[in-house]
């Protein structure tokens, strides 16, 4: 009888490790994490009148400024219960908008939303920017703590922004003078474009958005939200400065889709909040899929951070092309800003004239991610996003960021001027990457520091110096097998 038992359990032993082996092997066969068909907005029903701005004095000449008109058709539609608010061909000079519950705010082609050069015609509100929350210019159009509303149409929202680049680059200049370059960015007051904040079941589809004056779409606070088929062009007439393209913001179950991006800089963004102040709120961003889409010009094709501090994760990235694009996969933190970066897929990415595909630092921009208040300046008296910005993180290892469980496969790269630059610390390790399938032409290889455990499978980097990467305070990192730096 003893005999028979060992035989049983040894038997059961062998049954779940093979399932489990099974499983194991059933997953890494199938890239696609189980959750990526649960994201995005439901569909949205709205009633079938129709609501022209038109009706109620907007006017279509692109100079007389129409806010208050348009405002009160939006609230006119919500109230009566929703509908669609649409306009008749024309141009459309406007302040802050407002669109509320149940509305189909529909810009057809023909029509042209310009957002104004006023900055006054943007009233502050408590909100969040660049990962600190504070008072700051609503957006040009604004989703705030609303569900059921769909912005779209084939139609132009035209930020008008150059007036706010200029202004942020002279307050820059004058800023840098002081030492002040951590706290421009927040003081120097610029419109967004689009933003949608605490806020379920919003779609935004195939609008052409363009000259924003900061960030284009901001999603924050918010959940279930779809980003589909919009086409963002910031760099006519110039270079805005920070004009990211979407930015995903401290939320979830996010699906963006189909888009076409050109800025300067991040095209495709995840973000969680930034240092004390985003340890504090301490709300992650994850379950996001971002999926055939192009980036051009901008700073990084796909980027996480530099806002980590509530953390971003479940994120799955397939389907990208990126013409120009300073990175490919750019991950970035600094050391008082914390939070945990993790479970990162990335697949089916085709990149021409890139700077760096991989880019991982967790110590980047320091003139920008480090407070320090200069000699002459009393704390008491100063503004409260300044004090969030000095408020230490303590103890201090709460700031150290972790990044971990990234993986990257079918990966065609060409033209880039570095393959991978890599930057852990040696309090945080970056560990777990895997490659597979991954093809970088690279002007040279590159280095990593401080990481561990690298899976590689049919991997080549062909560094046209004949470089091969260098690889420093690490562990199971060999790129030996993939070195093919034989071309010119």
């Amino acid at each position: 009888m003893k005999q028979y038992h060992i035989i049983l359990s040894s038997l059961l032993f062998l049954l779940f490790s093979c399932k489990e082996t099974a499983q194991v092997a059933s997953h890494s066969a199938n890239f696609e994490p189980e959750w990526i068909n649960k994201v995005g907005a439901k569909e949205n029903k709205f009633k079938s009148k129709i609501y022209y701005a038109n009706d109620y004095g907007a006017v279509n000449d692109g100079k007389t400024l129409s806010t208050k008109n348009i405002q009160k058709a939006i609230d006119e539609c919500s109230k009566n219960g929703g509908g669609t608010l649409t306009f008749k061909p024309g141009n459309y000079l406007t302040g802050s908008l407002f669109i509320k519950e149940g509305v189909h705010f529909n810009v057809p082609k023909g029509a042209t939303i310009l957002g104004s050069e006023n900055i006054t015609d943007y009233p502050e509100i408590d909100t969040r920017v660049a990962g600190i929350e504070m008072k700051w210019p609503a957006a040009l159009i604004n989703v705030l703590d609303q569900k059921n509303v769909t912005l779209d149409g084939e139609g132009t929202i035209d930020g008008q922004g150059k007036v706010y680049w200029d202004y942020y680059w002279n307050l820059r200049k004058e800023y840098e003078a002081k030492d002040l370059r951590w706290i421009v960015d927040y003081d120097a007051k610029r419109p967004r474009t689009i933003l949608i904040t605490n806020s379920k079941n919003v779609f935004l589809k195939d609008l052409n958005i363009q000259r924003a004056g900061f960030w284009t779409v901001q999603v924050l606070y918010s959940e279930y939200i779809t980003v589909d088929g919009i086409k963002i062009r910031n760099n006519i007439g110039g270079h805005g400065p920070s004009t990211d393209g979407i930015d995903i913001d401290s939320s979830k179950w996010i699906l963006v889709q189909n888009c076409d991006i050109d800025c300067n800089d991040d095209n495709f963004c995840l973000k969680a909040g930034r240092d004390w102040d985003g340890l504090r709120v301490n709300r992650p961003t994850e379950y996001v899929v971002v999926r055939d889409c192009i980036a051009r010009q901008g700073a990084g094709l796909f980027t996480l951070g530099s806002e980590t501090s509530g953390s971003i994760r479940h994120v799955y990235v397939s389907n990208i092309q990126g013409y120009g694009t300073k990175n490919g996969l750019n991950i970035k933190s600094a050391t008082n800003r914390g939070g945990t970066v993790e479970d990162i897929y990335m697949e089916n990415i085709k990149m021409e004239s890139v700077g760096t595909f991989i880019t991982i630092s967790m110590n980047w921009n320091p003139a920008y991610s480090y407070s320090k208040l200069p000699a002459g300046y009393t704390e008491e008296t100063l503004p409260p996003h300044w004090k969030k910005m000095l408020t230490k993180v303590e103890p201090e290892s709460k700031g150290i960021p972790v990044f971990r469980n990234i993986h990257l496969k079918n990966i065609d790269i060409k033209g880039a001027k570095k393959a991978i630059s890599v930057a852990g610390l040696k309090e945080s390790i970056v560990e777990n990457v895997t490659l597979k399938d991954v093809h970088i032409t690279a002007e040279t290889a590159g280095n990593i520091g401080y990481s561990n455990n690298w899976i590689l499978d049919n991997v080549t980097i062909n560094a046209l110096d004949h470089s091969s990467l260098k690889i420093e305070n690490s562990k199971n990192v060999d790129f030996s097998s993939a070195a093919n730096n034989t071309k010119k």
